[in-house]
């Protein structure tokens, strides 16, 4: 694990980045911050987060460190213990975690609830759509400490790194760190409902498009040509054939949230 500094003085402000180490474009956007080295009004920590996964251009090397949270010093497994070293760094921190996805090449949001945080900050970045992680939050670096993911783009793309850099400065501006102004957008609100189970098969499809709605009976993916149906309408999200070993993805409903001053909880659910 890497960290740097930008500023002076204890950050409670972190952006993290690597946690999956074939995801580097946020990798290249704290170097270009660090090669950048702007004023910040408030300390930030950097931090390039599983570097022996990167190194090797794999997702883990032992076990998935998005799945690893809270960690254990002494675990068997190099993410197990890496989960517990980088929750210890990011502790009291306000955590911008930075992913790229097989799945979509728009940049969207995850979070743990909407939250106060997540409500004033996840509207003022370049994303087009939040999404709450709902009952799939277990082992996720937001269960250890306050975090808003982003997934940047598509995975090894170049428009997802110049994606996080633009998302980067969106973060530390909207939280006071940079300065200038950002623009409060009017973003779609998905809750995660359900696993899209694959099934063990040699060629996997998607016939659907992320966050647009797959109607009761409509085919949305296949299994060595057997197609999979829905049996309610869901939205998609981070589907993919090939970018989960287990499920093709998950299932989502939309809900309407005043992201001004409602929350998660007083939301109505539109589908």
């Amino acid at each position: 694990m890497k960290v740097a500094k930008l500023g002076s003085g204890h950050p409670e402000i972190a952006v993290v980045a690597g946690v999956h180490g074939d995801e580097p474009c946020g990798v290249r956007a704290i170097e270009r911050l660090l090669d950048d080295d702007p004023d910040v009004s408030r300390p930030v920590k950097l931090i390039v987060a599983n570097e022996e996964a990167l190194e090797r251009r794999v997702r883990f090397l032992d076990e998935d460190l998005n799945r690893a949270f809270p960690g254990d010093p002494d675990a068997d497994t190099h993410e197990g213990r890496l989960a517990a070293e980088l929750a210890a760094e990011l502790e009291n921190c306000l955590t911008f975690s930075m992913h790229s996805t097989q799945s979509h090449a728009e940049p969207f949001a995850i979070v743990n609830g909407l939250g106060d945080r997540a409500r004033e900050i996840c509207p003022r970045l370049p994303i087009t759509a939040i999404v709450d992680s709902g009952p799939f939050a277990a082992g996720r670096l937001f269960t250890a400490v306050e975090t808003i993911e982003v997934e940047c783009g598509l995975q090894g793309s170049e428009t997802a790194a110049e994606n996080a850099d633009r998302l980067t400065r969106a973060f530390l501006t909207a939280v006071g760190a940079l300065p200038g102004d950002t623009v409060r957008r009017d973003v779609p609100v998905f809750r995660l409902v359900d696993r899209l189970s694959k099934g063990h098969a040699e060629n996997y499809e998607v016939f659907v498009e992320n966050f647009t709605r797959v109607d009761a009976g409509e085919a949305f993916a296949a299994a060595d040509g057997e197609a999979r149906t829905a049996e309610e309408p869901f939205y998609p999200v981070l589907v993919s054939p090939y970018g989960y070993s287990d499920v093709f993805g998950y299932a989502a409903r939309r809900v309407e949230v005043d992201l001004a001053e409602g929350t998660a909880e007083s939301a109505t659910v539109r589908d």
